[in-house]
């Protein structure tokens, strides 16, 4: 890679330079990305099967959170995984990763995590006469946080502008980060010692909030039966698409027409999130852009080429019970922000006009 400038000043610390030099490893280069030829056929529902399917070799019974990961993919946006360990989070991240050909990092949170041993670092060349970027391992096409709640709020404030940006800052200096770009984090929530709650910043962030469930006495006898003999690992897999390809499935995604009573009703749902009792603060408009972008990319996944108000339902417990923050008082009385969307989808009307002839 070539050297980049730097804004900083070049008497800094060589000792403090070479201190940061010895201490990480330089991020391979991400595979690039490649416009998609017209002679592409694949469609968004073709490529989910696909995906699904060979995803389900390794990560059994996990077909609705695969299709999400391409949704959140297709819309540019990231997914907080909340949920026990042990249930297949990190494999299931690198198992899309790979099916789709695409650069994996991984971001292990503790404590002691620092922002540059994310966003990366400048280190001064002494023949160059200038400041050398190193990439972080945010320099990667999935980026994989594991327990994100357990790096101090410093550390992750240096996801924020990655997350919106979809770039870094390293001594004043910005760096593109490679595209597509999706952050998939993990969480605990069990263990609260030692841990540092996401801001409501870093949360609206975040596409979706899933959680992937114990499997069923069913699926967890395929893992035995698979697994059990010798583990399969998702680098095993072989790619089933290229990047490029999915350059033409994101712009299948944005032509998906949403018309304007389905719109609307989007509306009214965020909307209706700050006027439950007990929501100190509601779905922001960001939500709502969420919600609008979430509905075409399930559409999409089944096939259509409009959305119909069930997508919207179907999108808006996972787009928005990370959004809503509640009162004390509310949180004492085991009010949930699950069963307070419910309520609010419960009590929106729901257009009865045919919105596929509308959408437009």
């Amino acid at each position: 890679m070539r050297p980049v400038p730097s804004r900083a000043s070049p008497s800094r610390s060589l000792r403090q330079a070479r201190f940061a030099l010895g201490r990480r490893r330089v991020a391979p280069p991400c595979r690039p990305w490649r416009p998609h030829s017209s002679g592409v056929t694949l469609t968004v529902r073709s490529a989910t099967d696909r995906l699904v399917e060979q995803v389900g070799t390794v990560v059994v019974g996990k077909r609705e959170v695969t299709e999400q990961l391409l949704g959140a993919l297709l819309v540019e946006g990231h997914v907080l995984l909340d949920d026990v360990p042990g249930v297949g989070k990190t494999t299931l991240a690198r198992a899309v990763a790979r099916s789709l050909d695409l650069a994996f990092r991984r971001i292990q949170c503790t404590p002691d995590l620092v922002p540059s041993d994310v966003t990366g670092v400048s280190i001064y060349d002494q023949r160059a006469g200038a400041f050398e970027y190193r990439p972080g391992p945010l320099s990667a096409n999935v980026v994989l946080v594991d327990e994100i709640n357990r790096a101090t709020p410093r550390a992750q404030s240096a996801l924020l502008e990655a997350m919106q940006e979809r770039q870094v800052t390293v001594d004043e200096t910005t760096h593109a980060l490679p595209d597509p770009f999706l952050v998939v984090a993990t969480q605990n929530p069990v263990e609260l010692e030692g841990t540092f709650p996401l801001p409501e910043a870093q949360l609206d962030r975040f596409l979706f909030l899933l959680n992937l469930g114990y499997p069923d006495a069913d699926d967890e006898d395929t893992i035995l039966r698979i697994h059990g003999p010798a583990n399969v690992r998702p680098e095993t897999l072989a790619p089933i698409f290229s990047p490029a390809e999915i350059g033409h499935l994101r712009d299948e995604v944005r032509a998906v027409r949403v018309g304007d009573a389905v719109r609307r009703y989007a509306v009214e749902i965020v909307r209706g999130t700050r006027r439950v009792e007990g929501v100190e603060l509601g779905a922001s408009p960001r939500a709502a852009l969420a919600l609008y972008r979430a509905a075409q990319a399930h559409a999409a996944i089944r096939g259509r080429t409009y959305v119909l108000p069930d997508d919207v339902k179907a999108q808006a417990l996972a787009v928005l019970r990370h959004r809503l923050f509640l009162n004390a008082d509310a949180q004492m009385r085991g009010r949930t922000t699950a069963a307070i969307i419910g309520e609010v989808l419960a009590r929106t009307p729901v257009p009865a006009e045919d919105v596929a002839a509308t959408a437009g």
